[in-house]
């Protein structure tokens, strides 16, 4: 990957900026307890964010150093560490799993292969069938108790025959790095992956000792007059490979960055190119998903993305990279609805959008802002190299762009094909000091967003719009 032009770093600094705004809309609308992310352009922290509360209990504070749990992200980790130890001749990704693992002998599972496993298309039961543990209902499973389940109950389907998620399969390749390398699971990623990027504020396992660091996980709102409940953090035990990890969004973004070509920090180009090739179709609904070895792949406006999320109780998060850019975005919620897969795959949207105009020349100078009306908020917004209209409450604010052009002094939506104002004349209105007092959207007075919602809560509706001209 070549460096980014200063445009590009511009345009891409300007939309991180609105996406804080953006991100902070959305946890207040979708009453999400805490947020924390981080932008990254080729390596570099382009934003740190931390909204909201780490503890609804407590009221304390998100900060850019809270610890959350980043689950599922663990696979990612644990692929790595195979690659690794496939780069250092010690194992193999065809080995069958028994070689490492002899206590699978005359199991079903015996003869699946690392790649198999890495892949999901070993046909390894999901979680077990008494996967209560994932809401509090027991310990996670010890080794003993991962191997029995591997024994008794493993086999769901045939090697190769579909691609099957499954914990317990990624648990065993945990078992599998402590049998290749000589050391435990937690020592070797410390030694191998923690240590050489350099992260402070990561690790394989719950860390009892830093109990007060981590953020809370909490229960969703299955009503709108629910209340969220404190969910304590535990021990994954035998099955942190799948779903231990904890980190901070700076610091998971970093981890992704090694992941981008060029970057040899971890692996070879080669190995990460193998990573994150399609191993697997994965067609949910209308959609259709890829996998890779330990990554997940999706693609958006015709980008590929490289990735992963993570489910812990209490905890939601997500994580890419785009290779093309080298454009990280991470997000970790703690609650157990939280939207992070919704704010991040947005955010690369709006990342994508600002890069790809970035060399343009059609920004309007002194309207840019938050408005609303009876009807929407809007957004008025410089990214890339053009201003457009963005709806901080859409969950796809890209899907809904809105550019103005300026022709003689006149502003007008863009004319194109659409249900809006499209074509029409964007009015704006000025103090004497030249600060906008409000704008005409769509033939509707807006205005800043601070002032409509005072009037809003001291007059009916109706009323509303007398009151904001006095």
């Amino acid at each position: 990957m070549t460096d980014p032009s200063p445009s590009v770093r511009d345009a891409v600094a300007r939309a991180a900026d609105y996406i804080a705004t953006w991100w902070a809309f959305q946890g207040a609308q979708r009453a999400v307890p805490g947020i924390q992310a981080a932008i990254r352009l080729r390596g570099e922290l382009v934003l740190d964010f931390a909204w909201g509360v780490s503890d609804v209990e407590t009221g304390a504070p998100v900060t850019s150093e809270s610890l959350f749990r980043i689950a599922s992200h663990s696979k990612t980790f644990t692929a790595t560490a195979v690659m690794q130890l496939v780069e250092d001749g010690a194992l193999r990704l065809d080995d069958p799993v028994v070689q490492w693992i002899p206590e699978l002998a005359d199991t079903p599972l015996s003869a699946v292969s690392v790649r198999e496993l890495l892949g999901h298309q070993a046909g390894v039961i999901r979680d077990g069938v008494d996967a209560d543990y994932w809401q509090r209902g027991a310990d996670f499973p010890d080794r003993e108790r991962l191997l029995r389940i591997c024994r008794e109950e493993g086999r769901i389907a045939g090697a190769n025959e579909y691609f099957k998620y499954s914990n317990i399969g990624y648990s065993l390749l945990g078992l599998v790095i402590e049998a290749a390398s000589g050391r435990s699971y937690r020592d070797y990623t410390d030694q191998r992956i923690v240590a050489p990027l350099g992260l402070t504020r990561t690790g394989a396992e719950w860390d009892a000792a830093r109990a007060d660091d981590y953020a809370a996980g909490h229960t969703g709102l299955i009503a709108a007059d629910d209340r969220r409940r404190r969910i304590t953090h535990v021990d994954t035990r035998a099955m942190a490979a799948a779903t231990g990890w904890y980190s901070t969004a700076a610091e998971v973004s970093d981890y992704l960055s090694a992941h981008a070509e060029g970057d040899t920090r971890l692996l070879s180009d080669a190995s990460k190119r193998l990573l994150h090739r399609r191993e697997s179709t994965v067609p949910i609904g209308e959609i259709t998903r890829h996998y890779g070895l330990g990554f997940e792949l999706r693609e958006i406006d015709g980008h590929d993305l490289v990735g992963h999320s993570g489910g812990y109780p209490g905890h939601i998060t997500r994580t890419w990279l785009d290779p093309e850019t080298g454009i990280v975005v991470s997000v970790l919620t703690n609650a157990i609805d939280g939207p992070a897969d919704t704010l991040a795959t947005g955010a690369l949207r709006l990342l994508r959008a600002a890069v790809d105009t970035a060399d343009a020349d059609a920004r309007i100078a002194d309207i840019t802002g938050r408005y609303a009306s009876l009807w929407s908020v809007l957004d008025l917004v410089d990214l890339g190299g053009q201003t457009v209209g963005l709806y901080p409450g859409s969950p796809d604010p890209a899907g809904l762009v809105e550019p103005i052009t300026a022709t003689d002094g006149i502003l007008r939506l863009e004319a194109k094909p659409g249900f809006g104002a499209v074509g029409e004349e964007v009015r704006v209105a000025r103090d004497d000091a030249g600060l906008v007092e409000s704008i005409v959207w769509s033939g509707m007075t807006m205005w800043p967003i601070d002032r409509f919602r005072a009037a809003l809560q001291t007059a009916q509706p109706g009323d509303v719009l007398e009151r904001m001209s006095l």
